[in-house]
């Protein structure tokens, strides 16, 4: 299994709503997105531009239903 790419917050909501995601709503630092076809679903923490650690975005990844090789595309 390739290793995860290292991005902040930011970087990876700006990826994902580029890609058939969309930012639903944002509560302090936390956003809430979901596929554009309402069925999945799951909160990124923006904490400036601080890099998300591995476990919490595999995390992310799982509760999308994506790959690690599906984010390098997306890249």
């Amino acid at each position: 299994m390739p290793k995860a790419p290292v991005l902040s917050g930011k970087k990876l909501l700006k990826v994902l709503t580029a890609r058939h995601f969309r930012m639903l709503r944002q509560k302090g630092s936390h956003v809430f997105v979901e596929s554009s076809d309402g069925r999945l679903g799951t909160v990124i923490p923006v904490h400036s531009n601080e890099d998300l650690g591995k476990g919490i975005l595999k995390s992310i990844l799982s509760d999308l239903e994506l790959t690690v090789d599906d984010l390098r595309k997306m890249l």
